[in-house]
C-alpha cells in the first residue's frame, strides 16, 4: 500500500486518541512487537516491545546483545487533537430540538464545525473498572449556522451556542448513553462515565488538481504518530545501532504541563525498564539517557495564501525544523538535517517567534522533564485546529524517510 492511502486509513481509524492507539497495537502485533505489561515482569525487553494504555503509547526497538547504557534514539507525537468533547450531561433539548451539550477541547475554531456531519467516538468507563472502545462513524450530530443577527456569529461564548441537533421532541435524559452502550454491546447501567468526542465523518482525502494535498480531519497529529510508528517499524526491520523508540503522547492539546508530566514520568519508567531487562543498573541508565537525542514531530503553520510574508514553509517541500533553541542545543539539528540528507529529502526551516518560541508542546515537555535535546520538526500546513486541515500530499512520506533515517544513525557520530 502507498504511504499515502495507508495514512488515511490510519487517520480514518483513529478518530479518537484511543482509536488511534488501538490501530497502533495492530499494526505494531502485525511486526513481530510483543506487548508488556506495566505489572509483570520484564524477563526481556530486546526486539521489539510496547506498552499501550488510554491513549498513550510507547514501543522502542532494542537490538539482540545492545547493552544497558546503550543510547536512545526517541520520536514523539501526540494522538489528540483540538476538538469538541461531551460532557457529564449531554443530553439537551430547546424549541423542539434534541441537542447534544459539549465543551470545547484546545484551541478549537469553532466555526470550522458548523454544517460538518458529525459522529461520536471514544471510550466508556464500566462499573467493573474495565472500558470499552465506541465509534459511530455516520452522520449522528449537526451544527446549524447560527442565527444571522446572533452576536460575535454566534459563537461569542464558545461551545454552548454550537450544541448540535440530533433529533426532535423535548430533552430526552439518558438517550445518548443507551445509543452508545448498544453499540460497545454494553448495559447503560453498567457504564460510570465516559470520554467522548464528536469527529467529522467526512473520509480523508486527496485534493488537488495533481493530488497533490491531502484534506483531512486530526491530521495535526495523527500524520506525526504515522510517520513516527512507521518510522520505528521501518528502522526495526533494517536494524538500528542505538535503542530506537517512539512515544505517543495523549491531552497535549490542552494544559500539556499539568497532563504530560504523569506521561514522561511513565516514559522515563518504561524506557528504564527496558535497560534494566537488558541487565543494566542505575548508572547505565543515566548513561543511557545521557545520550539520547530526541525528535517531537507535529505540524506548523505553512505559508498562508493570503499572507503579507514574502516567504515560509510550503506544503511538499519537506519538514519543517523549527528554530526553538530552548529545546536543542544547535548543533544537535544537525543530526536530523543529515538524516534528511541520507534520506534524499528536503527541508526547510522556521523561526516559531512569538507564539511558540520555546517550541512545540511535547518539545518543551520532553525537554524540561527528561533533561534531553529535543529537535522540534513538523510538516506545514493550513488550517490548523480546525474540523478538516490540509497539508501536502508527499509530506508525511518525506517526514517517515527522514525520522527513519535519524532513528538508524550511529549515536556516536
Amino acid at each position: 500500500m502507498r504511504h499515502g492511502d495507508d495514512l488515511l486509513t490510519y487517520i480514518e481509524a483513529g478518530t479518537s486518541p484511543y482509536h488511534a492507539v488501538e490501530e497502533a497495537t495492530v499494526r505494531l502485533r502485525a511486526a513481530g512487537f510483543r506487548e508488556l505489561s506495566e505489572e509483570g515482569h520484564w524477563a526481556d525487553a530486546t526486539g521489539g516491545c510496547f506498552v499501550a494504555g488510554g491513549g498513550t503509547l510507547i514501543a522502542w526497538y532494542a537490538p539482540p546483545g545492545a547493552a544497558g547504557p546503550t543510547p536512545i534514539r526517541l520520536v514523539a507525537a501526540n494522538t489528540d487533537a483540538p476538538n469538541l468533547r461531551i460532557g457529564p450531561t449531554p443530553d439537551a433539548g430547546a424549541r423542539g430540538w434534541q441537542r447534544i451539550a459539549v465543551d470545547t477541547y484546545g484551541p478549537v475554531r469553532l466555526g470550522s464545525w458548523l454544517d460538518r456531519d458529525l459522529g461520536v467516538s471514544g471510550r466508556l468507563a464500566l462499573y467493573d473498572g474495565t472500558t470499552r472502545l465506541v465509534c459511530l462513524d455516520s452522520p449522528l450530530l449537526r451544527a446549524p449556522q447560527p442565527l444571522p443577527d446572533a452576536p460575535d456569529g454566534g459563537l461569542g461564548r464558545g461551545s454552548r451556542e454550537l450544541a448540535p441537533v440530533w433529533g426532535l421532541g423535548g430533552e430526552d435524559p439518558g438517550r445518548l448513553l443507551y445509543r452508545l452502550a448498544s453499540e460497545a454491546e454494553v448495559h447503560a447501567d453498567d457504564v460510570l462515565g465516559w470520554d467522548l468526542m464528536l469527529h467529522d465523518v467526512q473520509p480523508p482525502a486527496f485534493l488537488g488538481d495533481a493530488g497533490e494535498f491531502v484534506a483531512s480531519a486530526r491530521l495535526n497529529n495523527l500524520v506525526s504518530v504515522h510517520s513516527g510508528l512507521a518510522a520505528l517499524l521501518s528502522a526495526a526491520e533494517r536494524g538500528p545501532r542505538a535503542v530506537t523508540a517512539f512515544v505517543a503522547f495523549d491531552r497535549m492539546a490542552v494544559h500539556p504541563g499539568e497532563a504530560g508530566g504523569s506521561q514522561c514520568l511513565r516514559l522515563a519508567r518504561v524506557l528504564r525498564r527496558s535497560v534494566e531487562a537488558r541487565g543494566g543498573g542505575r548508572e547505565d541508565w543515566q548513561r543511557a539517557v545521557a545520550g539520547t537525542l530526541a525528535v517531537a514531530a507535529g505540524m506548523t503553520d505553512a505559508l498562508h495564501p493570503d499572507s503579507p510574508e514574502p516567504c515560509g514553509p510550503l506544503p511538499n517541500g519537506g519538514p519543517v525544523v523549527a528554530d526553538s533553541t530552548a529545546t536543542a542545543d544547535r548543533p544537535r539539528v544537525a543530526d536530523f538535517v543529515r538524516a534528511c540528507q541520507r534520506a534524499g529529502v528536503p527541508w526547510q526551516s522556521c523561526d516559531r517567534g512569538g507564539d511558540l518560541p520555546d517550541g512545540s508542546p511535547v518539545a518543551r515537555l520532553l525537554a524540561s522533564r527528561l533533561g534531553i535535546p529535543v529537535i522540534d520538526v513538523g510538516v506545514p500546513g493550513l488550517s490548523l485546529n480546525s474540523v478538516r486541515e490540509l497539508c501536502g500530499s508527499h509530506d508525511p512520506r518525506l517526514l517517515t524517510r527522514a525520522l527513519t533515517e535519524f532513528l538508524l544513525a550511529d549515536p556516536a557520530h
